[in-house]
């Protein structure tokens, strides 16, 4: 079983910057794409951000220009950075990992954007 560990969480001041790393324990045959999902207390989980094997992106809207998704297939590794954060932004962040036979997701890493 294939397990996915996150780190990069953490308090930030509103414009600061964080970057957000998830490395799987194994190698993942056939994956669809990597990427992350957020959720905040009281709403639902949404998607953040997502790259495909072929290195195509999508992001949500509240967040294009600020953060960018990347990844590294040899290493397993997705990662996304974050700059010019908002306390919108607040909210514990997913790793997923989708492939034919697997639907992965990281323990959550919180990121608070507060002053």
């Amino acid at each position: 079983q294939v397990q996915l560990v996150e780190s990069g969480g953490g308090l930030v001041q509103p414009g600061g910057s964080l970057r957000l790393s998830c490395a799987a324990s194994r190698s993942i045959f056939s994956i669809y794409y990597m990427g992350w999902y957020r959720q905040a207390p009281g709403k639902q989980r949404e998607l953040v951000a997502q790259i495909t094997r072929g290195d195509s992106t999508i992001y949500a809207d509240s967040v294009k220009g600020r953060f960018t998704i990347s990844r590294d297939n040899a290493k397993n590794t997705v990662s996304l950075q974050m700059n010019s954060l908002k306390p919108e932004d607040t909210a514990v962040y997913y790793c997923n990992v989708r492939a034919p036979s697997d639907n992965l997701w990281g323990q959550g890493t919180q990121v608070t954007v507060s002053s």
